[in-house]
């Protein structure tokens, strides 16, 4: 059964969106009316964004544009919202170009004790995390509604209050956006809502690989965790080796999408200058 199309006719401009959770994000808005933005970084995914897109249009009758644009770059926000601006204007409607939607969702994670520290890594994690959705909602304001209907989300992550190890610059950087996050709820209260949503681990591929020293705290965090428990039979048997591994099933792409969903919704309209916790109830973990 189709999900209902609650956002039907809409612009969602989502970065770091040709695959993982950024993808999951685009299926999610698309799946549900909206028109998307798939916002990637290299060349390297041009075909995987091209493939995405299409599959997305074709699928749920909807218009998707990639558009590569490399963050790092502080040209790459005006790059992207002139990109859907030439896309999406129609010049019989008022207005005849908005955004409605805009997740700030591509990250740089890395993790590092801070005896080895590097600082490039640093400037760059910066640059991603808070700069450019900084930058993004710059260029975007002049488009975002004026009665209130836009909705901004920024993703956080768990890691701003689980204290994390060798996560300084990936969970400070996540900490400063939910302050801004704040801040831009006041700024924008007449344009758009604006929260940010925090998950917890997620099924992205990340964890494959993952160091023993984190593996070993997500253990002692996942113990306290409500729905991290694993379920044989229900859960795919990749979650389950990684729950075997973390001590606790990590949320699904789809999962955490959906949170996302909720913030944007016509109804969420009463809330604004949230951090919502997408963590199977991370929250406990404090």
């Amino acid at each position: 059964m189709s999900p209902p199309r609650v956002f039907e006719g809409k612009l969602a401009i989502i970065t770091g969106a040709s695959r993982s959770f950024g993808a999951a994000l685009a299926t999610h808005f698309a799946s549900r009316g909206a028109n998307v933005v798939i916002n990637y970084a290299t060349s390297s995914s041009d075909k995987i964004a091209a493939e995405l897109a299409n599959h997305l249009s074709t699928t749920y009758n909807i218009t998707a544009l990639p558009v590569r644009a490399d963050l790092l770059d502080p040209s790459a926000p005006a790059t992207i919202v002139n990109a859907a601006k030439a896309v999406f204007t129609n010049p019989t409607a008022t207005p005849s170009f908005q955004i409605d939607i805009l997740i700030n969702n591509a990250a740089v994670v890395n993790a590092q004790p801070i005896q080895e520290l590097d600082v490039e890594l640093w400037d760059q994690t910066f640059n991603i995390n808070c700069k450019a959705p900084a930058l993004l909602i710059k260029a975007a304001f002049p488009y975002l509604p004026h009665d209130r209907s836009g909705r901004i989300v920024n993703i956080s992550s768990a890691t701003t209050t689980w204290g994390l190890i060798q996560q300084t610059s990936y969970a400070g950087t996540k900490g400063a956006i939910e302050a801004m996050t704040r801040v831009w709820a006041r700024e924008l209260a007449e344009r758009a809502t604006v929260n940010s949503v925090s998950p917890g681990p997620m099924d992205t591929g990340l964890l494959n690989g993952l160091p023993e020293a984190p593996k070993q705290a997500l253990r002692m965090y996942n113990a306290l965790i409500p729905l991290a428990k694993e379920r044989p039979g229900v859960d795919s048997e990749e979650t389950l080796r990684l729950a075997d591994e973390i001590g606790g099933r990590p949320g699904t792409l789809e999962e955490v999408a959906g949170i996302v969903g909720i913030a944007c919704l016509p109804e969420s309209g009463w809330m604004t200058g949230n951090q919502l916790g997408a963590s199977g109830g991370g929250a406990f973990v404090r």
